[in-house]
This record gives C-alpha cells, sequence and structure tokens, in this order.
C-alpha cells in the first residue's frame, strides 16, 4: 500500500511563494514612493537654489551700496580735512554739513577726542565704533541668510539621494525575490527569500527616518 506524500514541502513553498508576494509588492510599492519622493526633493532643492541666488543678488547689491556710501564718507572727510588744515572755515563747515547722517556720529566722536592734541585718538572717524554703515551690515545679514538657504539646499540634495538610494535597495529586494522563484533548490530557495526579506526590512526601517514632501 503506497504511503501518502508529506504535504510540508508543498506547505512550505506556499508560504515562500506568498512571502515573495509581498516582497515583490511592497518593493514595487516602495520604489514608486521612493521615486515620488526624490522627484519632491529635487524640486524643494530647486526652489532653495532659486532663493539663495535672489539673497545673494541682494547681499551683492547691499554690499555694492555699502561701498559707494563709504567711500562718499572718506571723500567728504579728505575734503574737510584738507579745508581744516588750509584754514578755510567757511568750506570745511560746508563739507560738514554734507557729512552722512550715519557717518556724522563718529565724526563727532572723532571729534571730541581731540585728535590734533590727544595722540591715543583714533587716527580717523572710521576708526570709531560709532561708524556703523547699515547696508554692511544688511549685506553681512543676506550673506548668512544666504549660507543658511545654501545649506537647505545642500540638505535637499541629499534627501533626494537617500531616496534614490533606497530605490537600488527595492531593485535588490526585486532581484532576490525573482531569483526565488526560479530556484528549485528549496533551501537556496529560502536564502534567496529571506535576503531580500532582510534587505526590504532595512530599507523600509531606514525609509522611517525620511521627512517627507507632499505636493499641495
Amino acid at each position: 500500500m503506497a504511503m501518502p506524500a508529506d504535504p510540508r514541502p508543498e506547505r512550505e513553498r506556499d508560504w515562500q511563494e506568498l512571502l515573495v508576494t509581498v516582497l515583490l509588492v511592497v518593493a514595487a510599492l516602495g520604489t514608486s514612493w521612493s521615486s515620488y519622493q526624490a522627484t519632491r526633493w529635487n524640486g524643494e532643492q530647486a526652489v532653495a537654489a532659486g532663493r539663495t541666488n535672489a539673497i545673494r543678488i541682494d547681499a551683492a547689491r547691499a554690499d555694492g551700496t555699502a561701498r559707494t556710501q563709504t567711500q562718499v564718507d572718506v571723500a567728504t572727510f579728505i575734503a574737510w580735512a584738507d579745508a581744516d588744515l588750509r584754514g578755510e572755515t567757511e568750506v570745511a563747515d560746508f563739507y560738514v554739513d554734507r557729512f552722512r547722517d550715519e557717518f556724522r556720529p563718529a565724526y563727532e566722536a572723532w571729534i571730541a577726542q581731540r585728535p590734533l592734541t590727544n595722540a591715543d585718538a583714533p587716527s580717523s572717524p572710521f576708526a570709531m565704533e560709532e561708524y556703523q554703515v547699515s547696508a554692511r551690515n544688511q549685506a553681512a545679514e543676506l550673506d548668512a541668510a544666504a549660507e543658511a538657504s545654501a545649506g537647505e539646499v545642500r540638505t535637499n540634495i541629499q534627501r533626494s539621494s537617500n531616496y534614490v538610494l533606497t530605490v537600488v535597495l527595492y531593485a535588490i529586494v526585486l532581484f532576490f525575490a525573482g531569483m526565488s522563484t526560479r530556484l528549485s533548490n528549496h533551501r537556496l530557495r529560502w536564502v534567496t527569500t529571506i535576503a531580500g526579506t532582510a534587505v526590504l526590512l532595512g530599507a523600509l526601517a531606514w525609509l522611517a527616518t525620511f521627512p517627507v514632501s507632499v505636493a499641495v
């Protein structure tokens, strides 16, 4: 009398094929999601890059304004000093009246130091703490903002690259899952299936740490 066939190998193959199906479905969905997120973060990077360029243009404009204003301050101060040394009081007063409002506090503080008789006095109003050019300060602030925005660009590029890397991991999962269906050896089928499962779990765990960008 023939012995009935052992149903266990068949059940194990059914479980293995079910796991492979899950791997294929999850890896396919993961590939679509990561591809979408990589595209989204590329878009975020492009927006941040545009914002960075705009800030840098504003910073360059403010720096140019600061340089021009400083040159005006230097020119009028030199003209005043020349007139003052020649004793041309009216001409000196003419230039004093035309000092820029930002330069005047530094000039007055410098004059209060009696620079002609005080050896410890600063060499010019430009060495005084009171000399401030708002456009220069604005340029510095804009430069800092541009650097922060550039950091955001780099971060977004890295995020996009990370999502692309998960697509590569999903491709490895699909490779293992597809190979397992072609192998006749029971042990090799499970080895490739378990390897694909391990890669998928690792990819999903890593993916869970990623920020998400959603179009609105």
